[in-house]
């Protein structure tokens, strides 16, 4: 009954409220079977809107309306296709645009996995996947898969982020460290370099420095750089105006700068010069700087400066060693006639009084050989004149045969007051032969002479080789080989004291005959208060026989002011332990030609050193010798290039030896010879 009951309810409300029923089922026929048709058309309007400012949305809106109407002409009655096109209108409320726009401006509360409107039932994730069509994309997809992420994913992200960020600090950390490294690397090289002046033949001689402190100066040099680097730039980009103008620039600079050492010097017209180089320097920057040009053409300049100072110091080396080697015209003029006046005496006038002290073994006895007549003359001066007694006191001199003559005379010419002097020719020692001495029969080997005189040898004075100063003509002279040969040149002495012909004396030395030499056969002043004065300096000590016979750190000592016991040395056959060493070093396996390295080996533990205000060494290389230590000193020394009598020496130090020289000599005015 019911069941009639409700049915004939029902005909009668679908015949009393027809067009409920027909709502009714358009409702049922839109949510359930052409939602999907609703909605495409739906964005499809809203797309139609959001272009409509460009003049193409209502066109598009009328072609999908139409296309979606004579399709569903033909599935649908005209009644439903009315509600259709109601709910597609953007003024009716359960239009899906309406929706679409109520639902954007809605706030989302997120709980879970799971997102709601304000004021709406709550819809699953799952739920709107399922009421969405397969292969449909909504407008709100990439927003709401931005808000549903999970905590996980949330966590992830977060911990990329963390990640991304801590490998940006690691490598803004490592490029920090590397720039502190690079920097670092260029202090260490820029302390490496050497700090010398080059090309100098002689930086200690306040004269010939040029430390250019001036800030003028300095400033137009660098301006002359720059537009050497643009003026080639510019002949590169055929920039010929420019070019001309800064050669003119260039040349007008250089005659401002002209020989200048200071901002003093420099000419009158230098801030002109400096404007006009400045404004030519700004235009070539406007038209030709190129970073890589600019930077490729200074670095191309550095080199080649780089070369020239190196030449220059090669050349530097050669002059001042070719000067050192040399003796002056004046000199030689002196000595040629000194050597004329010598021959034209008689012989009975040709010998020196007191040939009786030659032998007398109570005098004090100096050995001095040099070839050199005006050294010679200082020392035996400055001896005589600061001796107490000069009577007790001779000297013997030995020379070679081409000063000879000139050495007799001068002092025949000019006596030393009492003191007795003899002069002999080393050439006449007979015993003094290549067969008895090493040194003589090595200077007459083919390998010594192509060693020396050979121009095409690769170490020869004209390549510029390191081993220059061991080419001086003296290591080829017997003198300097003859100081080994003491007890043979004065068989009748006890004791002597040998004195180079580069020092002056300054006070009386007869107290270095009372000083006890405790059994050793050599007296000299040490001289390793600095590293390389020590044995390893002087020797090879990666040859066997040098390094298992000697401490590489033994002190070194001087020549120049030696006390010899000859009597030790004869017991000790002094001289045939420098035979045994000077035989095994032919081919100069052991150390380099000269004196001291062979004296080193020789003298090894057999010398007695003595205090060192007796012996002030460095005045010929060196000009920071103490001036106290100078005064002091019995004995100065002019060892190294820098002698006393050439042009070259040491301004400050050249006083020491000039005073015990008489300029006014006729001799000597003659000559030139001036102070």
């Amino acid at each position: 009954m019911a069941l009639k009951r409700g049915g004939a309810s029902g005909v009668g409300i679908g015949r009393g409220r027809s067009g409920g029923s027909r709502l009714a089922l358009v409702v049922l026929v839109f949510f359930c079977v052409l939602s999907p048709l609703v909605f495409f058309f739906g964005r499809g309007l809203h797309t139609g809107d959001d272009n409509a400012s460009n003049g193409s949305g209502t066109e598009n809106i009328d072609w999908r309306e139409r296309m979606a109407l004579q399709h569903l002409s033909s599935l649908f009655s005209k009644e439903v296709l009315d509600v259709i096109t109601a709910n597609i209108d953007d003024s009716n409320p359960l239009s899906l645009d309406s929706f679409r726009k109520s639902n954007m401006s809605a706030s989302w509360k997120i709980d879970g996995s799971e997102a709601s409107f304000d004021n709406k039932p709550k819809v699953s994730a799952d739920n709107m996947k399922q009421q969405t069509p397969k292969g449909m994309v909504t407008e709100s997809s990439d927003e709401q898969s931005k808000f549903v992420d999970s905590p996980a994913k949330l966590a992830r992200r977060q911990l990329r982020e963390k990640r991304r960020l801590k490998r940006a600090a690691e490598l803004v950390q490592q490029d920090e460290e590397v720039t502190v490294k690079l920097e670092n690397a260029a202090i260490e090289r820029s302390k490496s370099v050497d700090s010398a002046v080059l090309g100098k033949y002689s930086i200690w001689r306040k004269e010939n420095e040029n430390e250019n402190t001036d800030s003028t100066l300095r400033f137009m040099r660098d301006q002359m750089i720059m537009a050497r680097v643009y003026l080639t730039i510019a002949k590169m980009k055929n920039k010929l105006d420019l070019y001309q103008e800064l050669q003119t620039r260039i040349k007008e600079s250089q005659r401002a700068l002209g020989e200048a050492s200071g901002d003093a010097d420099l000419h009158h017209s230098a801030p002109e010069r400096i404007k006009a180089m400045g404004q030519v320097l700004s235009k070539a920057r406007e038209q030709l700087y190129d970073c890589k040009l600019v930077t490729g053409k200074l670095r191309a300049m550095l080199q080649t400066a780089d070369e020239q100072v190196r030449s220059l110091k090669r050349q530097s080396t050669f002059l001042s060693q070719l000067a050192a080697k040399t003796i002056p015209n004046a000199i030689h003029c002196l000595s040629m006639r000194l050597t004329i006046e010598y021959y034209l005496l008689p012989p009975e006038k040709r010998k020196f009084p007191q040939r009786e002290n030659l032998e007398n073994r109570d005098l004090y006895h100096y050995a001095l050989f040099s070839d050199n007549v005006l050294a010679a003359s200082v020392v035996v001066n400055s001896t005589i004149m600061n001796a107490k007694d000069p009577s007790k006191h001779v000297f013997h001199l030995v020379t070679d045969k081409l000063n000879y003559g000139a050495m007799n005379m001068w002092f025949l010419l000019n006596p030393p007051g009492k003191a007795t002097i003899h002069v002999e020719n080393v050439d006449e020692f007979k015993w003094l032969n290549s067969s008895y001495c090493p040194v003589l029969r090595q200077l007459e080997s083919a390998a010594m002479k192509e060693y020396y005189f050979k121009a095409d040898h690769p170490t020869t004075l004209s390549s510029g080789s390191s081993n220059l100063k061991y080419r001086n003509p003296k290591y080829l002279s017997m003198l300097n080989h003859l100081r080994f040969y003491l007890p043979q040149v004065y068989p009748k002495l006890d004791k002597i004291l040998f004195l180079d012909d580069d020092i002056v004396v300054q006070k009386d030395l007869t107290g270095l005959w009372s000083v006890n030499l405790h059994g050793k056969v050599n007296g000299a002043v040490e001289t390793c208060g600095e590293s390389f004065h020590r044995f390893d300096k002087y020797l090879n000590f990666s040859n066997p026989h040098i390094a298992r016979n000697f401490d590489p750190n033994a002190c070194g000592w001087a020549y120049g002011m030696n006390m010899f016991d000859l009597k030790e040395w004869k017991k000790r056959d002094i001289t045939g332990i420098y035979h045994k060493w000077q035989n095994m070093n032919e081919d100069r396996v052991l150390w380099k030609l000269g004196t001291l390295p062979p004296g080193l080996i020789t003298f090894y533990g057999l010398t007695h050193p003595l205090d060192k205000s007796w012996h002030v060494l460095g005045l010929g290389y060196n000009p920071s010798v103490d001036r106290s230590d100078i005064d002091n000193a019995a004995v100065v020394h002019y060892n190294g290039n820098m002698k006393p009598w050439l042009e070259l020496a040491m301004t400050k130090y050249r006083p020491y030896w000039t005073k015990y020289i008489k300029y006014d000599h006729p001799y000597l005015r003659t000559c030139n010879l001036s102070n």
